[in-house]
């Protein structure tokens, strides 16, 4: 039976992780990000199911060939992950395997659903290999700041839309003060109002994962490269590593992180399905 561990158990589970594997699942697993995680033996699990706190993820860890759990999966699915996902207006299930075996497991135990399959690349910086020289001017009307607790509590109310900005940290931090003790951020500010920013979203030992937006108006004036190049120079001074995840069909995105430095650390599946 498939059962849910208590967060002071989620060390269990150092041992399911893949080393090569992502930083989202090594960041539940410590401690650092929200998440929920789902074993087949609470005393001693060999196979599991992550739930990222921010919903954009289910990772799969630990072995792909067990049956027990494989056999279990799609009731647990529909029976308990389901309903709640609704209530949280999900619509896909996303299923990410940790290691590249999972791939053919969860493309036999879902091929009755109506599953699209997608792929992601993820890049890594080595330190020498940081492209300074590439950070790009932007228009004068527009200002860099660096996100810290002055900037988030907005008490002189310079900011206009910081309710962005609680949102975004929000979706990756269950409290604040976690981002401001692990996390690097910068947003972009223009007439008071906040329209672009970098910022860690998920944190495990020295590596630092990147998540980056832009307001749709604001698009195409290199600010998310601006604040991207903030954030991976203050990582590299700090020794940290950043980690740069996006959709290989989103050549923006690949493009900032090559226009950066960042290289290629690994490229993986996403499968996506209907929540029914």
């Amino acid at each position: 039976m498939i059962r849910e561990l208590d967060k002071t158990e989620f060390y269990k589970c150092e041992k399911l992780m893949n080393d090569g594997g992502h930083l989202e699942v090594e960041a539940v697993i410590e401690g650092n990000n929200p998440g929920r995680i789902f074993v087949d033996h609470i005393d001693a699990p060999e196979t599991g199911l992550i739930w990222l706190g921010n919903h954009d993820g289910f990772f799969f860890i630990g072995d792909e060939e067990n049956e027990i759990f494989n056999n279990q999966i799609n009731d647990f699915i529909d029976e308990v992950v389901s309903p709640e996902a609704k209530k949280m207006r999900l619509k896909n299930f996303i299923a990410i395997g940790n290691h590249s075996r999972w791939d053919k497991t969860i493309e036999r135990i879902f091929d009755h659903r109506p599953m699209q399959k997608t792929n992601q690349n993820v890049y890594k910086l080595k330190k020498s290999h940081y492209k300074d020289n590439n950070e790009p001017s932007i228009k004068r009307d527009y200002n860099v700041l660096k996100i810290n607790k002055e900037l988030f509590e907005n008490k002189n109310e310079s900011i206009d839309n910081i309710g962005f900005l609680h949102s975004k940290i929000s979706e990756f931090w269950s409290y604040s003060d976690n981002f401001f003790q692990m996390g690097i951020g910068y947003c972009i500010v223009y007439q008071n109002k906040i329209v672009s920013l970098c910022f860690t979203g998920f944190a495990a030992e020295n590596v630092r994962g990147i998540d980056i937006e832009t307001i749709e108006e604001h698009e195409g004036n290199k600010l998310a490269q601006k604040a991207a190049h903030c954030v991976v120079k203050d990582c590299v001074s700090m020794g940290m590593i950043p980690y740069w995840d996006c959709e290989e069909a989103n050549k923006p995105s690949n493009k900032i992180a090559e226009n950066i430095g960042l290289e290629s650390y690994l490229t993986y599946h996403v499968y996506i399905f209907p929540i029914d």
